[in-house]
């Protein structure tokens, strides 16, 4: 009898090793969680911006694929897309310069702020479909 009470009291042990091992691991894991979530750097903070000013300006998705002229009024390209790198002031304007239906179509990038956007209508002052085909080509990145 004893030796079984032993042996019962024995797994108790190991019952209660166990489980302080569990709950040494899981606090490990919340508390990595709470310093990983919390503990790295300031604090971030939102910008509060003027909304009524962002309404009125253009959408990407309405830019896109737009024609973009010159000053002289001669059509230079087409909007193909609006690349945004890193912090997010520096955006690119993509352009489709000649082609046609796709094909032929050569892509070069921009500022996006040299492109003056009024009215429904997007100029890029000074630029000839000659001067953008003398740009390096632009490629997407491989994802």
């Amino acid at each position: 009898m004893l030796q079984s009470r032993g042996a019962l009291v024995g797994h108790k042990k190991i019952a209660a090793r166990r489980l302080a091992i569990v709950a040494a691991i899981a606090t490990s894991i919340v508390a990595g969680v709470a310093v990983e979530g919390f503990a790295q750097g300031a604090p971030q903070t939102v910008t509060k911006v003027n909304v009524v000013a962002i309404a009125s300006g253009f959408r990407a998705s309405k830019i896109d694929g737009s024609t973009v002229v010159n000053d002289h009024g001669d059509t230079i390209g087409t909007v193909d897309d609006i690349v945004m790198v890193n912090d997010a002031t520096n955006a690119y304007a993509i352009l489709s310069v000649g082609g046609f239906l796709g094909l032929g179509t050569y892509l070069v990038a921009v500022p996006f702020k040299d492109l003056q956007i009024e009215k429904n209508k997007i100029t890029l002052s000074g630029a000839t479909k000659d001067q953008l085909r003398s740009l390096p080509p632009f490629q997407y990145a491989k994802s």
